[in-house]
């Protein structure tokens, strides 16, 4: 292996010619079995090393660009209909049979022929890349690779106040009841409780973990209280248990206690960097990895220091997977790979049982966000593209519609059901928030269908 200098990105490659997975796992027949399904072909990817002396290595598919940093706010070329035309396999994804694709805005399953979508409203404010967002009843919260997370209001997306730190780029965002979570690169996590006097206000809480106890973890040497050592990636919350989770390029997830604010547990859950952590109501972890697996792990209150263990890992072909989203009622995992491929499982009878049940087609570069509400599945991509997909009552999933309209890789997204005034099950309401540093509303309806085929209607559509 030769480290190789590439300007666009300041930083030194190390590309290795072994699939990163298949180097770890020697049986690796056992462990795909259980994803032989002609939904899913397989699909190799070789592995690409960053090392910058500010990030930590990271080990990522083909199908995408070495750095979201640097990654060119340019529509990336759509897969060609033209067999004679060969594409970089970089930009591009293996033929998916069936895959839904746009044309001219136009989705035409039968399912998908019953719903219109448009553009409510785009937003740019010059605060760089869109990196998290979260949504607690008419708010939404968006940060940046600025130090800014700003606050919009609902229904009319009106921006209503900001928060300021001096730590830059927060990657993740969470909101509970009164508090909000917020993740940045400098490893640490900020906490701010809500309030409401007229008007919305967040008051400082914390900063987790404290410089104090930062110090003292090193004099007495105890690594478990110590901040991450890379940037963190996902946050994920369990009031019930008074714990919040957060994943990090460190490769480990550590367990906070919220009452206390104190590291509790650290878990060295993959070989790789962690991309995604997300927790059921029933207590159960799991988390997603660039060593293309998903770890189910469980809570033993009984076990004393290190109450965590695996009791499953999921594998998902050969492609790192980016991000996670489960069901309101913890019945199906998504996790979106770097290959394009949304792989799903469903859950069995026993806690963190689960059975491999397929894989969304369509995106030709790799998902890097997920959200779902109620039947909806929403996903964002580095193709510059959302799709909403629609899961009916036999389990069979339905690409709705394509939402194209941003010039970057979609790194956030979150959606609610109906206008915010109702719940209304025959349509959501989704914003995303790109690399391109613009924010989008998106309004997907089901129409009748006497109406007439999908449409945009453009008056209610602003590129920028």
């Amino acid at each position: 292996m030769k480290p190789y200098y590439n300007p666009m990105t300041e930083s030194f490659l190390t590309i290795s010619a072994a699939p990163a997975f298949a180097l770890r796992h020697k049986n690796k027949g056992q462990i795909m079995a259980s994803l032989d399904s002609p939904n899913s072909p397989p699909n190799p990817s070789f592995a690409i090393r960053e090392t910058a002396a500010h990030k930590f290595l990271r080990s990522i598919s083909t199908r995408e660009a070495p750095s979201f940093s640097h990654f060119p706010y340019s529509s990336p070329p759509r897969r060609s209909t033209n067999s004679n035309i060969h594409t970089s396999p970089i930009f591009s994804s293996p033929p998916h049979q069936g895959s839904c694709a746009p044309v001219d805005n136009l989705v035409t399953t039968s399912e998908s022929s019953n719903y219109t979508y448009r553009c409510l409203s785009s937003v740019l404010k010059r605060d760089g890349q869109i990196l998290s967002m979260a949504m607690s009843n008419s708010l939404i919260y968006s940060g940046s690779s600025t130090n800014i997370i700003r606050l919009w209001k609902l229904p009319e997306f009106s921006e209503c106040g900001h928060l300021k730190t001096k730590a830059r780029m927060v990657v993740a965002l969470q909101v509970s009841h009164d508090r909000v979570y917020a993740a940045y690169a400098d490893g640490k996590i900020r906490i701010w409780r809500r309030t409401w006097d007229g008007a919305f206000k967040h008051i400082r809480l914390a900063t987790i973990p404290s410089s104090g106890g930062y110090v003292r973890s090193l004099i007495a040497r105890k690594d478990k209280t110590i901040k991450h050592l890379g940037p963190i990636t996902s946050l994920a919350i369990n009031l019930s248990d008074d714990i919040i989770y957060s994943a990090s390029l460190d490769r480990t997830v550590k367990v906070w206690r919220i009452s206390d604010l104190k590291c509790i547990e650290t878990i060295q859950a993959h070989l790789e960097p962690v991309n995604a952590v997300v927790v059921a109501d029933d207590g159960i972890l799991y988390t997603a990895s660039d060593d293309a697996s998903i770890r189910v792990w469980r809570r033993n209150f009984c076990s004393g220091e290190w109450p965590h263990s695996l009791t499953v890992t999921l594998p998902s072909k050969h492609s790192p997977v980016r991000t996670l989203t489960l069901t309101s009622d913890n019945g199906v995992l998504y996790g979106g790979c770097t290959d394009g491929y949304i792989h799903y499982w469903l859950k069995g009878w026993f806690p963190g049982q689960l059975q491999y049940g397929g894989a969304l087609q369509g995106h030709t570069h790799a998902i890097m966000c997920m959200a779902n509400v109620s039947k909806y599945v929403i996903s964002g991509s580095a193709d510059s593209t959302s799709r909403v997909w629609v899961r009916d009552s036999d389990g069979q999933h339905t690409c709705l519609a394509v939402l194209v309209g941003h010039r970057g890789p979609i790194r956030c997204v979150t959606a609610f059901l109906g206008r915010l005034e109702d719940d209304n099950e025959d349509g959501c309401t989704i914003c995303t928030g790109s690399l391109d540093g613009v924010l989008k509303l998106w309004r997907v309806t089901r129409t009748n269908k006497e109406s007439g085929s999908l449409s945009q209607n453009a008056s209610d559509y602003f590129d920028l």
